[in-house]
């Protein structure tokens, strides 16, 4: 019984190898299909599927849709520099007095801003969507030579989202990026002093490259849910809403890549 399978198996192989040996393409096919009346009589269907949606779609909209402030253009992150990428460590860099800190500059990885901000009214979904992972603001220090440490791996990075206080200047080519000038509220940066960051644990652990985190000292993370930067981000829109300011990005100079 087993050899008349084994022999079943092979007829059957030999069959298919055989069958396909038989097709090759002959040409290739489009046709446009019309949506019309004709799909109608869907509608019945989709109204009982929405009416049985409308209670839960009325709970998420309950979280996802109060007003946290409004904006004055459509704001996407990119890179070496672009409004969202600076808005975010701003942002950062406005939250850093309600933690008793004065830092010197903030720091924002653009890999994690995932969706755009868009034009005029900005809801809690509109946040939840920009920074939806559990990032917690973080305060760390780091000594000026890994301050330039960690300019060059955001040159080689093609940017990374920077506070208006840190001002980056490199060249890319086609081999690599170089940095060639960082400052500081407008100075050089000194090797030897020590410069107090304002970022999101994320990028402290190091990641997206930016090893010179690795050696932060004086390390503070607060560990409350409202420390997380979405809710940090929100805070900022509502306190701008209160002051009746619409809030505006703009692209400055910070981030600078020349072609060499």
């Amino acid at each position: 019984m087993r050899h008349k399978n084994i022999l079943a198996a092979i007829v059957a192989l030999c069959l298919f190898t055989a069958c396909r040996s038989h097709y090759h393409m002959t040409g290739i096919e489009r046709s446009r299909i019309l949506v019309d009346e004709r799909y109608d009589a869907a509608v019945g269907q989709l109204t009982a599927i929405n009416e049985y949606m409308a209670p839960y779609k009325m709970q998420v909209d309950s979280i996802m849709k109060p007003l946290l402030g409004h904006t004055a253009g459509y704001y996407v992150a990119d890179r070496p520099e672009s409004e969202l990428s600076n808005l975010l460590p701003d942002i950062l860099m406005w939250a850093a007095s309600q933690y008793g800190e004065q830092p010197d500059f903030a720091v924002y990885n653009t890999g994690g801003m995932r969706a755009a901000l868009p034009e005029g009214e900005i809801t809690v979904g509109d946040i939840l969507e920009l920074a939806p992972f559990e990032n917690k603001i973080c305060f760390l220090t780091l000594t000026g030579d890994k301050v330039l440490e960690l300019a060059q791996q955001i040159v080689g990075r093609g940017g990374e989202g920077i506070s208006k206080e840190f001002r980056i200047v490199g060249v890319k080519n086609k081999k690599n990026h170089r940095l060639i000038e960082a400052t500081v509220n407008g100075q050089p940066i000194d090797p030897a002093r020590k410069y107090r960051i304002v970022t999101i644990d994320y990028v402290s652990h190091g990641n997206d490259e930016m090893k010179a985190f690795l050696s932060a000292t004086d390390i503070r993370m607060p560990g409350e849910e409202r420390d997380l930067s979405k809710y940090v981000i929100m805070r900022y829109f509502q306190e701008m809403e209160k002051q009746g300011r619409v809030v505006e990005a703009k692209i400055d100079g910070r981030m600078t890549l020349k072609e060499e």
